[in-house]
């Protein structure tokens, strides 16, 4: 039967052409595919890695060595040191790349040498006497950061070891380090002669690990402190340099103003909108080391104190490293002996606060002096950083920390306490007495009302550090029914006439004794008290009056 006419027809020309396209297609695909599996069969055959069974402790910390440092994680004390590591080497020392605890519990670990016998006998300079110590220090005193330690020494009889360290505490912004040694009972027991610690001396006990004294000069003056200096400060004052020098700085230059004499809290606050207007003017401030303690920080007087330094309550050392400064002697001198009257020496005098800084930004004088010779409070220095300069000229306060003359005596008292102690702050003072501006404060902090307040609070027979303005030592005595109390006055001997303290402070004053006056009483009150475990406020648990009077709060 054949097609009706009507019936369409197929157009086959084109099959041909893509049945060729499909085929070729599918040789390429399968022509990739052959020549991976050929490339992965030669790398299989030819690499060979390391066996980690077979490669010694040795060389796979080598390996580890040269990976992790440029890695993007880094190891940490969670990585356990295994017998293996401990036999492999004929030395009792860690590596020196093991990290600190690790490094102390390979040494706890690692047994005494088959040499010697175990006949219980301590020989400091093993270096698992250090780790033990370490170990020891590091369960105890959880709110200080160790950082360097000593050798142990010998102490006063056998099984003594004396050692000494570097360290700071947690609670401190800053990163200053203070220094302590002390004196441990150890014993080695066990068939392997394992060593622990028996017993650990108070602070500063530990006599054989301190740094040897300097010999005293030849000289027909007595010696009257037997202290040693702390090497870290370093108050000396920063030179302008040459001639040359001077005529090519910058600096701005403030006269003494009203804020003289009045509190450090004024002081501090005119001090640094200086400082930061100087910052802000890219020049370095000329600074008046001179300070006048208000008469408020002694009661006993209620007169004012001239003649103070800055270096006493503060750390110059650290305000050098954050800030260009001058002293304010060593700048005159200069100013006087290099020009202060030559043309040489452009000199730009503002002789208002209003003169704002954004307007003395492009100045190009060599010295910008601000007087301030008005009448208070208008020749107070805070007064240039007030509205909208407070958007252009920043306090620094990150450049003041407290004196580390004073952190010293700070660190030695919290360490006598064994950095375990509560605290509480008692304000009483000239408050105590303005009945108008708080009426219940002087019941509230009665001898009786402490004791009730203070118990609910703070475990009994806790050592308890009061800081307070209470002048009458023995105004606390019902607390010693209680507690360990601890008041500034019991650690006198830490700025008497033997001390440290006295003996640095002295030289910054010309060789004259200086005064443990009130505001380094408050500083070094109110430092220890940050370190206490426990903290109770006056006017936050003792008394319902508000701190700055009725209806401050």
């Amino acid at each position: 039967m054949r097609d009706s006419p009507t019936s369409p027809s197929i157009n086959t020309a084109s099959d041909p052409l893509g049945q060729s396209l499909v085929k070729l297609l599918s040789n390429v695909c399968f022509s990739a595919f052959v020549l991976s599996v050929l490339i992965f069969t030669v790398i299989a055959i030819t690499y060979h890695p390391p066996d980690p069974w077979l490669e010694s402790s040795a060389a796979i910390s080598r390996d580890l060595s040269r990976i992790l440092p440029n890695s993007t994680f880094q190891t940490d004390d969670s990585l356990l040191t295994t017998g293996e590591d401990l036999n492999s080497s004929s030395t009792l020392s860690p590596p020196a790349d093991l990290p600190p605890a690790a490094a102390d519990l390979a040494l706890a670990l690692a047994p005494a040498p088959s040499s010697a016998a175990c006949d219980g006998t301590v020989n400091c300079s093993d270096p698992r006497v250090l780790s033990v110590i370490r170990a020891f220090n590091a369960k105890t005193f959880r709110t200080i950061a160790f950082l360097e330690y000593g050798g142990p020494v010998d102490g006063s009889v056998a099984g003594e070891c004396d050692v000494a360290w570097r360290f700071r505490n947690r609670k401190e912004k800053s990163w200053r380090r203070y220094r302590d040694f002390r004196r441990f009972r150890i014993a080695a027991d066990g068939e392997n002669c394992a060593f622990r610690v028996v017993s650990a001396g108070r602070w500063h006990s530990g006599a054989n690990a301190r740094r040897p004294r300097p010999a005293p000069a030849a000289v027909r003056a007595p010696v009257v402190a037997a202290s040693y200096k702390d090497e870290e400060i370093n108050d000396t004052l920063p030179s302008v340099g040459s001639e040359a020098t001077f005529k090519k700085g910058k600096y701005l230059y403030y006269s003494r103003g009203g804020d003289y004499c009045k509190s450090m809290n004024h002081y501090m606050w005119s001090f640094l909108c200086g400082l930061g207007e100087a910052m802000y003017l890219n020049r370095t401030f000329v600074m008046d080391l001179s300070v006048c303690l208000s008469g408020s920080y002694s009661p006993q007087t209620w007169k004012d104190e001239e003649g103070k330094d800055f270096r006493y309550y503060f750390d110059f050392e650290h305000l050098k490293e954050s800030a260009s400064v001058v002293e304010e002697g060593e700048f005159l001198k200069d100013w006087k002996a290099w020009g202060k009257n030559s043309v040489k020496v452009p000199v730009r005098k503002v002789v208002s606060y209003k003169t704002t800084p954004m307007q003395l930004k492009r100045d190009k004088s060599t010295i910008i002096w601000r007087q301030f010779d008005g009448p208070e409070p208008e020749n107070y220095w805070y007064r240039v950083c007030e509205g909208r300069v407070s958007k252009y000229v920043h306090r620094p306060w990150h450049a003041v920390w407290k004196s580390k003359h004073l952190m010293n005596i700070v660190s030695e008292i919290s360490g006598k306490l064994d950095w375990d102690f509560d605290a509480v702050h008692v304000v009483r003072g000239w408050k105590a007495r303005k009945t108008e501006m708080y009426p219940n404060l002087d019941k509230d902090t009665s001898p009786d009302a402490l004791v009730a307040k203070i118990l609910p609070m703070v475990k009994p027979w806790r050592h308890l550090y009061i800081a307070t303005n209470e002048p009458f030592y023995n105004y606390f005595d019902k607390l010693r029914s209680h507690y360990h109390v601890h008041l500034l006055d019991d650690y006198k001997e830490l700025w008497g006439n033997k001390s440290q303290w006295y003996n640095e402070t002295r030289e910054l004053n010309k060789g004259n004794p200086v005064e443990f006056d009130g505001y380094m009483r408050v500083e070094v009150d109110t430092e220890v008290l940050y370190r206490a475990k426990t903290r109770v406020e006056t006017f936050n648990n003792l008394t319902r009056d508000c701190k700055d009077g009725v209806n401050t709060c």
